[in-house]
C-alpha cells in the first residue's frame, strides 16, 4: 500500500462527510466500535469547518458536571456562544440526551455532533430525549466500497483480498506496513479495546467468560449457534449467555442473523448465526493468521467477509432490507436472504467458483419469484459496491 493511500485512508477519507450531514436543531449521532476512525473523522471536521465550535470528550469533567444535573440555565449559557458543539465518546456523560434536548430546543441554529462506541449505553441515554431531534449513522471498519476509491478491481480481487480475509479492515491494521505489524495491531485492539465498554458499563465480573464465549463463536461462524450448547460449554446459565450475546452485538463485536421462514414445517428458524463485525478480530481471537492456502476455514472466512461487506454497503447506500439465512431440516441452505421492497433475493457465498451451484429445490418450489445468485471472489465486487 502506498504512503499516499495510507494517509488518505487513515486520516480523512471515509464514507461520511460529517459537515454535509449537520443540520440546525439536530444532533448527529455517530456510532461505531472503538479504534474505527470516529475521532479521526471529527478531527477532519474540526479542521474543515468555519463554524464557531466547542469540542470536548466524554471524559471532560466540565461537561460531566454541566450535563449531569442537567442545569438548564448553565447549558443554555454554555451553548449560546457556539454554532457547533462536538462531543466525542459521549456515552461517558450522564444524562447527555436530556442535556442535548435542552440545548437543541432553546439555542437557535445550533448544530451538534456526538460519537459513541457503546451503542447500548448511548442509545439508552439519547433515544427517548432526542426523538425527532437526531440523525443516527454507524461507522464500520473500512469497507471495500471505500477501498475501491484507491484500488483497481484486479487488486481487490487478487492481491488485497487475502489481506482483508486474514487481517480485516480496521484502519490501523489495514495501513500497517508488514504482516507482523498488522498482527500486533489486531492483538492490541482485541486485548485492550474490544470488551472495554461491556466490562466498564455492565460491571461483568468474569472477562474470561466473555473471551471464551467469543472463541466458541469464532469457531462457529456460518453455522447456527445453540445457546444451550454454549451455556453447557461455559458452565453458565442459558439466560446469561443470551445477555452476553446481546451485549457483544450492541458494542459492535458480533452481528446476529436469524433464519428466514414463511412458517413452512421444513424450515429451521429457532437458532441464530453470528458473524464478527471484523474478520481480523475473529482471527485474532483464535490466534490464526495462516495464509489462505494453509487454512481449512476459508469458506467460513469468505462467508463472514462478504456478509459484512454487503451489510456495510446497504447501510452506507441506504438500501433498506431485512437480512436472514435460510435452512431446512434436509440441510438445504442459503447463506443470505434479503427481503427488499416486497421481493426476496437469495445469495450463496462460495470461495471456490469451479463447482456450479444450483438453487436449492425447496427454495425454488416455495419462493418462485425470488432471485438467486452465487457470490465468489470473481464477482463479489459488483455485490458490495
Amino acid at each position: 500500500m502506498s504512503l499516499q493511500i495510507q494517509e488518505q485512508i487513515k486520516y480523512f477519507d471515509r464514507v461520511y462527510d460529517l459537515e454535509s450531514l449537520l443540520k440546525p436543531q439536530k444532533a448527529l449521532v455517530l456510532y461505531g466500535p472503538r479504534q474505527i476512525g470516529k475521532t479521526t473523522l471529527l478531527q477532519a471536521l474540526i479542521k474543515k469547518t468555519r463554524l464557531k465550535k466547542f469540542q470536548g470528550t466524554g471524559d471532560d469533567l466540565r461537561l460531566k458536571t454541566l450535563f449531569s444535573e442537567p442545569d438548564f440555565d448553565g447549558l443554555i449559557s454554555f451553548a449560546k456562544d457556539y454554532e457547533l458543539i462536538i462531543i466525542d465518546e459521549a456515552q461517558n456523560i450522564p444524562n447527555i440526551g436530556l442535556g442535548l434536548k435542552i440545548i437543541i430546543d432553546h439555542v437557535e441554529n445550533i448544530k451538534i455532533i456526538v460519537t459513541g462506541s457503546a451503542s447500548f449505553e448511548l442509545a439508552g441515554q439519547i433515544g427517548e430525549p432526542l426523538v425527532g431531534r437526531k440523525r443516527t449513522y454507524t461507522l464500520f471498519p473500512l469497507s471495500v466500497l471505500e477501498l475501491s476509491k484507491y484500488y483497481t478491481p484486479y487488486q481487490l480481487e487478487n492481491e488485497l483480498l487475502e489481506q482483508l480475509l486474514l487481517f480485516g479492515c480496521y484502519p490501523e491494521v489495514l495501513t500497517a506496513e508488514t504482516n507482523k505489524e498488522k498482527r500486533e495491531a489486531l492483538m492490541e485492539i482485541t486485548n485492550l479495546y474490544l470488551l472495554k465498554d461491556v466490562l466498564a458499563l455492565e460491571k461483568i465480573k468474569s472477562p474470561k467468560i466473555l473471551r471464551d464465549l467469543l472463541q466458541l463463536l469464532a469457531w462457529q461462524i456460518g453455522n447456527e449457534v445453540s445457546l444451550t450448547e454454549l451455556s453447557n460449554s461455559l458452565n453458565i446459565d442459558y439466560k446469561t449467555v443470551a445477555r452476553y450475546l446481546d451485549l457483544l452485538e450492541k458494542v459492535f463485536v458480533i452481528v446476529s442473523v436469524r433464519g428466514f421462514s414463511r412458517n413452512l414445517r421444513k424450515e429451521v428458524t429457532k437458532k441464530n448465526k453470528y458473524f464478527f463485525l471484523d474478520i481480523g478480530i475473529r482471527n485474532a481471537i483464535i490466534e490464526n493468521f495462516n495464509t489462505i492456502n494453509l487454512r481449512n476455514d476459508i469458506g467460513q472466512l469468505w462467508e463472514n467477509f462478504v456478509f459484512l461487506e454487503r451489510m456495510k454497503t446497504r447501510d452506507y447506500k441506504q438500501i433498506y432490507a431485512n437480512q436472514y439465512f435460510w435452512r431446512t431440516w434436509e440441510q438445504q441452505e442459503i447463506d443470505l436472504i434479503e427481503e427488499r421492497d416486497g421481493q426476496l433475493f437469495a445469495y450463496e457465498f462460495k470461495w471456490n467458483d469451479k463447482k456450479k451451484i444450483k438453487t436449492p429445490k425447496q427454495w425454488t418450489d416455495n419462493y418462485k419469484n425470488s432471485e438467486f445468485k452465487v457470490i465468489t471472489p470473481k464477482n463479489y465486487q459488483e455485490f458490495v459496491l
